[in-house]
């Protein structure tokens, strides 16, 4: 299996983490695939990537700002419905799947915490990455400086053509920085407004990292809805260990 790694992560010997591509096959059980095919992706990356799988929490995402706190109650079977999961339980892997979408890995490591995000165009612009880093500060007491911030690999402004209506939205809530016009039509860049949120909620700019990797322009190596509606999910993953 091949699988993308964040330098900045990397830096840190007490978590594991992967952002996967299709070489790991669909992992979500919501887009029509055999639910047999896709309990067995699972199987063969927890093996690959040495995780219990009954203990990964993934998530019935919805394009939401809600961010979970991981539970006793939590497991593979019972996935929460929101965007984002937070928790400082050891041997207890988080999963967010994509296929255009950012997935985002948060690790705080001083008070040892991780979480992950799922930051479409609704996440970004509801501000989801908001609530998980006040959700790290209210709730585990972090330092924001002692946040690192992966950003995987999602659509990019060279290929995220969205209508007027997109526009509007984003001049509405002051995001039209974020929108390019090219030709007479409008190009989105999520990763603008992920970064700006970010720095604004003071994460060190040399704290957040992104692949730069366009999912679409990448689809052979990445599932990409932009390119195929019918297409899978690939997960951005990270673990306490």
């Amino acid at each position: 299996m091949q699988f993308y790694q964040s330098t900045i992560l990397n830096n840190f010997p007490d978590i594991k983490h992967a952002f996967t591509t299709r070489d790991s096959s669909n992992l979500a059980f919501h887009v029509n695939d055999n639910p047999l095919h896709v309990e067995q992706n699972h199987d063969a990356l927890c093996t690959k990537l040495n995780y219990d799988k009954h203990s990964l929490i993934h998530m019935k995402q919805i394009h939401s700002d809600i961010v979970h706190i991981v539970n006793e109650d939590d497991n593979f079977d019972t996935p929460q419905t929101c965007d984002a999961l937070i928790t400082n339980k050891k041997n207890t892997p988080l999963m967010v799947m994509v296929a255009d979408c950012s997935p985002i890995l948060f690790y705080d490591d001083k008070v040892r915490v991780i979480a992950v995000a799922h930051a479409g165009r609704a996440g970004a612009f509801k501000n989801i990455v908001k609530n998980v880093i006040d959700t790290f500060t209210n709730e585990f007491k972090s330092d924001i400086s002692n946040l690192h911030v992966s950003i995987g690999p999602n659509i990019n402004a060279c290929c995220y053509e969205v209508g007027s209506e997109i526009y509007n939205e984003a001049k509405e809530l002051g995001l039209e920085y974020a929108i390019e016009l090219k030709n007479n039509s409008y190009y989105l860049d999520i990763n603008s407004i992920i970064k700006k949120q970010l720095l604004t909620s003071k994460v060190k700019e040399k704290n957040i990292e992104f692949s730069n990797e366009c999912t679409t322009c990448n689809s052979s190596k990445y599932y990409s809805y932009r390119a195929d509606s019918k297409c899978g999910r690939f997960a951005g993953i990270i673990e306490l260990t």
